[in-house]
């Protein structure tokens, strides 16, 4: 249960429509906010998965209480869902610190991040999800908070401006980013821990979610636990979503107990196959399969097809179809991957006989 929470502040952008009410999204919705704070571990010990990060963040923050010192800049990084608002707020409670929670989009001015740097208290954690999504000039203001603790206020305009020196007290910033590739160089450089954090393997989101099930008081046994976490791409806070409707189904279906095949009929009524594949993901692999013999197609023709805008197909449905090896990118466009042709059971146009010659990418 270690996921991303969403704060008072704007949320990045997410797509509107059906791909914004997707039960595998991995963004949190009102649902979510909601549930996560009861499921929320409280330390590093309660933390379930990221090891490599968990051991590292250890070290720096046992450190850091040695010396009497704050701690380190941290900077997470990874995909929605896997755990840096939460490690964020572990890294507040190991330090026996607050947390002030913003995002970069609802930083637009330097007078905007002035204004929370300086009501800041001395070890405070200031955590900054979307980080990547700050306005440039709050983003240089925060250089020089960073490395000396200390921002240049601003005052009047034009010939007659002056740059009044405000001191800051030592502070940690835990900035979060789905997308690190856009952060500028001078501003990663300055964060003296990075980590990114990984999808999870299934065994691990086995342990989420029984730890989630006695949370919730919802009786799960292994195969049940196992079938859930199979569908949940790797991210806890899917895995925690499926749980509650599958614990919904067990309810009204079942006696409440949730096996491997109530867990099964349950996804099948939402829509979620085995891989953790939906309607939107299965329909973009249809109409692949179906219309254009696995490829190569343009994604704007697969987007029609899909009755999808070209924005969703590409930045909702492709990057879990091409993370599983179901569907890859080329110059000449999409194609489908044996993979897929077995996931759905369909037959590959060589085989029958025919052939476009697409199969011959993968040596089939």
């Amino acid at each position: 249960m270690n996921w991303d929470d969403t704060t008072d502040s704007p949320a990045p952008e997410r797509p509107v429509g059906p791909a914004a009410e997707r039960l595998v999204d991995s963004a949190a919705d009102r649902d979510d906010q909601a549930v996560e704070a009861a499921l929320r571990p409280k330390d590093l010990d309660e933390f379930i998965g990221q090891e490599k990060v968990r051991e590292q963040l250890d070290l720096v923050l046992r450190a850091a209480r040695a010396r009497g010192a704050t701690a380190d800049h941290v900077l997470l990084s990874g995909a929605p869902g896997l755990g840096k608002t939460t490690l964020s707020m572990i890294i507040a409670a190991e330090m026996g610190a607050p947390i002030r929670i913003t995002s970069g989009p609802a930083i637009q001015h330097a007078g905007d991040l002035a204004a929370i740097l300086s009501s800041l208290q001395e070890g405070e954690v200031l955590f900054l999800d979307e980080i990547h999504r700050m306005s440039r000039p709050a983003e240089e203001m925060l250089y020089m908070a960073m490395e000396d603790f200390r921002v240049d206020v601003i005052v009047g305009k034009g010939p007659g401006a002056t740059a009044i020196p405000l001191e800051l007290p030592p502070f940690t910033l835990v900035g979060a980013t789905t997308r690190a590739g856009l952060l500028p160089p001078p501003l990663r450089d300055r964060f003296g821990f990075t980590a990114h954090m990984e999808f999870y393997e299934p065994a691990e989101l086995e342990r989420v979610i029984h730890r989630s099930a006695g949370l919730l008081d919802v009786e799960i046994e292994p195969d049940g636990a196992a079938e859930i976490a199979g569908r949940s791409r790797g991210t806890p806070r899917i895995a925690n979503r499926l749980l509650r409707r599958v614990r919904d189904y067990a309810q009204v279906k079942a006696d409440g107990v949730i096996t491997k095949e109530i867990a099964a009929a349950a996804l099948a009524v939402y829509e979620v196959d085995s891989r953790g594949l939906d309607r939107l993901d299965r329909a973009v692999l249809e109409a692949l399969l179906k219309l254009f013999g696995g490829g190569p197609v343009g994604l704007s023709t697969l987007a029609v097809a899909v009755g999808e805008e070209r924005e969703t197909v590409e930045e909702v449905a492709e990057p879990f179809l091409v993370r599983e090896g179901l569907l890859a990118r080329t110059p000449r466009g999409r194609i489908a991957t044996p993979a897929a042709w077995a996931h759905l059971g369909l037959t590959p146009p060589r085989a029958q006989g025919g052939g476009n010659g697409q199969q011959d990418l993968f040596g089939a």
